[in-house]
């Protein structure tokens, strides 16, 4: 499955990259993140609970990033499972400024197996959006932005 997509945040680039890499706004704005903690240089364990229809449950994982290049890209690695499926995935955010704003990009392919699986791609499609959209919208909070100063725009 494919992930892209784009955002603008009426702030500096140098604040939504800090905010992008900090460990607790990342847990304060992952929808469902009950833990994030710190197990290496730019690597996390979290454990979240997230539900896709009915299937519901707590997942378990890793996030590492790499190829770090600040402030404008880095790639982030994900793994995890629990007992209704496993998800793997990797993508690069890139953010650019202009006048003020921060624009990011997403861009990264999901697997997704098990249960999660079963219901379906194009409804995982329209969850994962929902759950990117909630993700970047706490990082609006932890930004102290108004949810009016944060934007999807078209890919």
């Amino acid at each position: 499955m494919r992930l892209q997509g784009r955002y603008e945040f009426k702030a500096p680039r140098e604040a939504v990259w800090r905010v992008l890499l900090d460990r607790e706004a990342l847990a304060k704005g992952m929808p469902g993140c009950q833990r994030l903690d710190e197990v290496g240089p730019d690597a996390y364990e979290a454990t979240l609970r997230v539900g896709v229809a009915s299937v519901k449950g707590v997942y378990t994982g890793r996030i590492t990033i790499t190829d770090t290049v600040p402030p404008e890209r880095y790639r982030m690695i994900i793994e995890g499972s629990g007992a209704q499926g496993f998800l793997k995935g990797e993508g690069a955010i890139t953010l650019v400024e202009a006048d003020g704003r921060t624009v990011l990009t997403y861009d990264g392919e999901a697997q997704v197996g098990g249960l999660l699986a079963g219901i379906g791609q194009r409804m995982l499609g329209g969850v994962s959006k929902l759950l990117v959209r909630l993700f970047f919208h706490g990082m609006a909070k932890q930004l102290n932005l108004a949810e009016e100063d944060v934007a999807e725009l078209e890919p």
